[in-house]
């Protein structure tokens, strides 16, 4: 049996990583690794939270003691590491929270697996970051393997500054490890505060739809789905000491996004003029232009390619949280309206 640690794993790609896993690795045991801060939810694992091959702990991994602890009961073969505060605009207002967890808390797992794995080849540090680590591309232009690094944010420099401390250790320790670094992701469980999420939340209750600046900012933008299957067969079949990027290809303007989100609302729901209720607001500081993300070669050349279209997966999205309005509802507490009114309240008027 593979014992398996998933940090991050109630997040949104987390949960997606762990239920894929325990559906497609009969002889993995999966254990999740998450603090349950806001944007973690066991709601995101109901349907496997009590399989036999699943366990759950309630940890920090920025807690030294904590994780040795977890290491003495359940010590694992491989580390998936999604664990991290991800949204920049949090990441402006309190950059420290994300020093914590993206770097304090990675080289806490680093140093446990220093520890406990010398002297094994047969382990893995797997280490899921981020596009935004490069910085702000030019129109036209992609991010690839040979992109220097130029974190713009609180939030992207965390993620350079893990990403880092990874290579650090496997040049010197020896551990073994994989990076990726992935485009925007999108799907059932994200939480509301990023784009496409907010986006749909705000055409349910009809609310104004928020979007910085002129909406001309480019994301690429890939299934939650397509990330984990490209997890899944670098952990089989990636080359240790590697960074692989993984990508759909798929840059567009914010604005575009969520003309189309209000489009195939109102198809699947009968509403009709919801692009009316799209409001600019005062840009958010520091905001980069354009992320655009080309896959690595060698991830094509073992298999991977992005299976859902854009438009489908945006139409299965819209559908999923239509018919979950109850996990919308308890995600959305009051510590979030709280930020929600405090990030947008005063750029909407």
């Amino acid at each position: 049996m593979v014992r398996v640690w998933v940090t991050g794993g109630a997040g949104f790609i987390g949960s997606h990583l762990v239920r894929h896993l325990i559906h497609t690795k009969s002889d993995w045991e999966i254990h999740t690794i998450d603090a349950l801060t806001y944007a973690g939810n066991l709601e995101n694992l109901a349907d496997v939270l009590d399989h036999k091959r699943h366990i759950f702990h309630k940890v920090d991994i920025a807690d030294s003691n904590s994780v040795e602890n977890l290491w003495t009961e359940a010590p694992p073969d491989i580390i998936l590491h999604l664990a991290a505060e991800s949204h920049v605009d949090r990441s402006i207002l309190s950059p420290l929270d994300f020093v914590h967890t993206n770097v304090l808390g990675t080289v806490t797992l680093l140093e446990a697996a220093r520890r406990h794995w010398r002297g094994r080849s047969d382990t893995l540090f797997y280490q899921v970051s981020t596009d935004e680590v490069y910085g702000s591309l030019a129109e036209g232009e992609f991010f690839s393997e040979a992109s220097p690094y130029d974190p713009r944010s609180p939030y992207s420099a965390s993620k350079a500054a893990a990403d880092h401390f990874v290579r650090a250790y496997g040049h010197t320790y020896g551990l073994p490890y994989l990076i990726s670094n992935c485009g925007n992701n999108y799907g059932p469980y994200q939480f509301p505060e990023k784009l496409i999420p907010l986006t749909i939340t705000h055409l349910m209750e009809r609310k104004p739809i928020p979007v910085y600046g002129s909406g001309q900012n480019v994301r690429d933008w890939i299934h939650a789905e397509d990330h984990v299957r490209a997890i899944d067969l670098l952990i089989q079949r990636g080359q240790r000491g590697r960074t692989y990027l993984i990508g759909a290809e798929n840059p567009r303007p914010n604005l575009e996004v969520v003309r189309l989100l209000c489009r195939l609302y109102d198809e699947l729901t009968g509403s009709s003029g919801s692009e009316s209720l799209i409001t600019f607001v005062k840009d958010r500081p520091g905001h980069d232009f354009r992320y655009a993300i080309k896959p690595s070669p060698s991830l094509k050349a073992l298999g991977w390619s992005p299976q859902v279209s854009f438009e489908e997966g945006l139409r299965q999205t819209i559908a999923w949280y239509l018919s979950h309005p109850d996990w919308l509802d308890r995600v959305r507490s009051g510590a979030y309206q709280d930020y929600y009114r405090f990030q947008y309240g005063e750029r909407l008027g």
